[in-house]
């Protein structure tokens, strides 16, 4: 029987004083009205379905009444927070039609949705336990994928916006059937850059569920953009292939369509565009990304188990020594960032000359 891609429940780490500090200086750390724990005292719950009557795996909780006007307005004012400058004067035509608490995986999220009372636009932000490899994995992203994060955090909550898209796991089902083929071959070219990201920033568990596809109306045609949603296994776990989306059976449908649209010469073309890319950002991002990197690298995120298989499993990949002399998850993260710009900035002058 195959090996198991994520075998044991990643533990939450605690966020450093190294880590708050950096915290504070980019505008991250808050100190929050209401906390994750406080949510957890809801009164009673019922199940949500989605449209199709099918089990969601989120319950929609309720409060007692002399709780839920402090609740409601905390809510309110961390939305004015997240959103804005935390100014109370729109708090008024806001409301909060609903606070969700999803029971399945690791980080068992709130979800809250607020709605301006003045439009009926709204929006959801999420509110979860703080876990340092979270917090790590969305500042990585936030420097090294095409998208800006917004979140903020403390020791003990941890608030993040919603990312807008179609659950991956839905898109498979429900859209990709419907695409054309040129459409097909598009996701198949950003699967394949989403894979090659993933892997070279250590982004565990991508599995169909852990990401949404987000469609872009682009002059005559839908172009397709894949983002993830979910940051648990950020430099965790050590087998290579669960940092690599590929190896999850519940991406088998998108793998087959790369097989289908794309031939060797452009799978490898793609991947070489994307490390390209990363490349650049990671040299953009200047001192902010040497300054997160260096705290990793003295922080405990992982399990010696885990990390001795990683590096291992990465120098037989790479034959990169810094890969197999890494003593932490940040050193085997500053080693990866290392060798994609190396190659990037040799490629680069041998295309000067």
């Amino acid at each position: 029987m195959a090996e198991k891609l994520i075998s044991k429940k990643k533990p939450f780490y605690p966020i450093s004083t190294a880590l708050s500090q950096f915290l504070k200086a980019y505008d991250r750390w808050i100190t929050t009205p209401i906390l994750y724990e406080d949510l957890l005292r809801f009164a009673g719950s019922v199940a949500v379905y989605d449209k199709n009557d099918e089990d969601s795996l989120w319950v929609r909780v309720y409060y007692s009444d002399s709780e839920r006007r402090e609740i409601d307005y905390n809510l309110k004012k961390i939305y004015t927070l997240l959103h804005s400058d935390g100014n109370e004067s729109g708090i008024p035509y806001l409301n909060v039609d609903a606070i969700d608490y999803c029971t399945f995986g690791n980080s068992k999220p709130f979800r809250i949705k607020i709605r301006n009372i003045l439009n009926d636009n709204f929006t959801y932000y999420y509110i979860k336990k703080t876990d340092a490899s979270r917090v790590y994995g969305l500042e990585l992203e936030h420097m090294l994928s095409p998208y800006n994060l917004n979140f903020l955090v403390n020791d003990s909550t941890l608030i993040e916006e919603h990312i807008a898209g179609i659950p991956g796991d839905l898109f498979i089902k429900d859209f990709l059937p419907k695409c054309s083929d040129g459409e097909k071959a598009q996701i198949a070219k950003e699967y394949v850059k989403f894979n090659e990201r993933s892997m070279i920033r250590l982004l565990g568990d991508m599995r169909a569920y852990n990401y949404v596809v987000v469609p872009t109306h682009d002059f005559d045609q839908v172009v397709y953009k894949i983002r993830p949603i979910d940051f648990d296994q950020q430099s965790f776990e050590g087998k290579l292939s669960v940092y690599r989306p590929q190896f999850f059976k519940e991406n088998k449908a998108l793998m087959d369509l790369v097989r289908a649209k794309l031939n060797q010469n452009s799978i490898n073309q793609y991947k070489v565009e994307e490390r390209s890319i990363v490349a650049r950002r990671i040299i953009s991002s200047g001192n902010r990304l040497k300054k997160l990197i260096s705290i990793m690298q003295s922080e405990i995120l992982t399990n010696k188990e885990n990390l001795v298989r990683l590096r291992e499993e990465i120098f037989k990949f790479t034959r990169d020594n810094a890969f197999k002399e890494s003593k932490s998850m940040g050193d085997i993260m500053h080693a990866s960032l290392h060798f994609v710009r190396n190659h990037y900035e040799k490629v680069d002058m041998h295309d000067l000359f």
